[in-house]
């Protein structure tokens, strides 16, 4: 069975950086566009970044220019680096595979406090 694997959530002050990773298989991962979601208490499950296999990113405008995604094929992980953080950004993150969803993570809770 696959098995994504996030971590590296946690609380932070308003304006700190966390670095989110992601782990899977490597025929999970190859050749496929991998994305990252959230999901705040209360709401749905939302795509905020997503990185191709050759590293071509998208953003939603919410976190442009505070949120870098990145990937390192040969350890089959997926990055989220998230700085300026904002209260707002307090959700459960999730990575999959975009367009092909797998069976979800338990995700990783990142916390912003104001």
């Amino acid at each position: 069975q696959v098995q994504l694997v996030e971590s590296g959530g946690g609380l932070v002050q308003a304006g700190g950086s966390l670095r989110l990773s992601c782990a899977a298989s490597r025929s999970t991962f190859a050749g496929k566009v991998i994305g990252w979601y959230r999901q705040a208490p209360g709401k749905q499950r939302d795509l905020v970044a997503s990185i191709t296999s050759i590293g071509t990113t998208n953003y939603v405008d919410s976190v442009k220019g505070r949120f870098t995604i990145s990937r390192d094929n040969a350890k089959n992980t997926v990055y989220l680096q998230m700085n300026s953080l904002k209260p707002e950004d307090t959700a459960v993150y999730y990575c999959n595979v975009r367009f092909d969803l797998r069976a979800w993570g338990q995700g990783t809770q990142v916390t912003v406090s104001s």
